[in-house]
């Protein structure tokens, strides 16, 4: 049925570079990201980054930062993680968009399944990118040997398209009865196909956000977790935290979902910035007096505003990963559902003026030209444009993370 068996321990591989450091590993996706910039448009018509970008990523290790050293990993952490993604996402929003939500689900992976899950996931020591959805779809029917079934199609798999694994959900009904519940399951590359249904959207067209589609896959038992991601709790410890002895292993995954929004949001707005210095330093004023952009008053408040709310923003970012990692190492009963919904609300807060700053002050003022359908900027409005009516920032952070903020503080049910 296309799991690999469990693999013994003295099997596992160390990492390809066992001496790299965080910091060497932010400067690959720092030297790797101007040249992202000049690929944008072939990234949106292919629907998603090309294999030389891919094999790249993999040569740079991106794909093991959150994968545990057990398994060939480097575990360097979220700071690691989220500081190579915004960089990308400032060279290219849809690249950096389907390396995130491709690569982030190590860590949920390495945290909620137990070792004989891992053990397989992981095993073969290779790089994990792994999608995730966590719209309920499809159906999961039990087999005669406990395995599980599963048939539908997931849409929005970002990341899809290089993915060894993917994780998703679906409804069971309880065996005692009762209505049907979220189920969280992870299949692996062998059980499901991509579908060519992406690219049509106003914006992230090259975010490889194409639907996954299950024919009659197989899973084992151990692959399910009957929950959604979203309301596992790690209060009383986690899987993971046990078996690698990691703290990272054994924090909030709601707050680390939403702190990629954040990451993405900051990385967009900088990229927006770099284009709007380049229209400063190379167009001139379009009334008298006829001088520099650089030199006039006006473009130059504009330029400070918005350079002001963004660098806001990811100084509010970097501080809401400084409070997840320092949670986590308080332990277990640290991560509390009034932290995480606190995180949540920075992240809702950092999303929205990075918005702002693209739309009410970059956009407009770029000129017309600079919005053309291809430039710089008017790409990242259209992504920004889609970003904003995603139902994890349209829905849970502009609304139920601040009830529910407000909810467990005060501690009303």
């Amino acid at each position: 049925m296309g799991v690999a068996t469990r693999i013994p321990e003295h099997r596992f591989t160390s990492p390809p570079e066992p001496g790299l450091t965080p910091d060497e590993m932010v400067a690959r996706a720092e030297a790797i990201a101007p040249t992202l910039v000049e690929l944008q448009a072939e990234t949106e018509e292919r629907t998603f980054y090309g294999e030389d970008v891919h094999e790249q990523f993999a040569r740079a290790g991106f794909y093991r930062i959150l994968v545990p050293r057990r398994y060939g990993g480097y575990e360097f952490g979220i700071d690691t993680f989220m500081r190579v993604t915004m960089t990308l996402t400032r060279g290219c929003p849809s690249t950096g968009w389907m390396y995130c939500l491709g690569a982030a689900h190590a860590l949920a992976v390495a945290t909620l399944f137990d070792e004989r899950t891992q053990d397989e996931v992981f095993g073969s020591g290779g790089d994990f990118i792994c999608p995730a959805t966590v719209v309920p779809s499809g159906t999961a029917e039990r087999t005669e040997d406990g395995g599980w079934v599963l048939n539908g199609t997931w849409g929005y798999c970002s990341g899809s398209p290089y993915a060894t694994h993917f994780v998703g959900h679906t409804l069971v009904s309880p065996e005692d009865g009762g209505p049907p519940e979220p189920m969280m399951f992870i299949a692996p590359r062998s059980e499901w196909t991509r579908l060519d249904d992406w690219g049509k959207a106003l914006g992230l067209k090259g975010s490889g956000s194409h639907s996954i589609k299950i024919e009659n896959g197989r899973i084992p038992d151990h692959f399910v977790i009957r929950t959604h991601m979203s309301q596992v709790s790690v209060r009383e410890g986690t899987p993971g935290r046990t078996l690698h002895g990691n703290p990272l292993y054994g924090g909030g995954q709601l707050s680390f979902m939403v702190l990629e929004d954040a990451v993405l949001a900051v990385g967009m707005a900088q990229g927006a910035l770099d284009a709007y210095e380049d229209i400063m330093r190379t167009r001139m004023t379009p009334f008298p007096p006829i001088v520099p952009r650089i030199e006039d008053p006006d473009y130059q408040f504009l330029y400070g505003q918005a350079a002001g709310m963004i660098a806001m923003a990811e100084a509010a970012t970097v501080d809401a990963i400084r409070q997840w990692r320092e949670t986590t190492d308080r332990g277990p009963a640290a991560v509390t559902q009034e932290q995480e919904m606190r995180l949540a609300a920075i992240c809702s807060e950092v999303v929205q003026v990075c918005w702002r700053a693209v739309k009410e002050h970059l956009f407009p003022t770029a000129g017309s030209s600079a919005v053309r359908h291809g430039e710089r900027i008017e790409r990242v409005w259209r992504d920004m444009s889609m970003f904003a009516t995603h139902a994890g920032v349209s829905t849970f952070l502009a609304t139920i993370a601040k009830r529910e903020l407000a909810r467990a503080r005060f501690g009303v049910e």
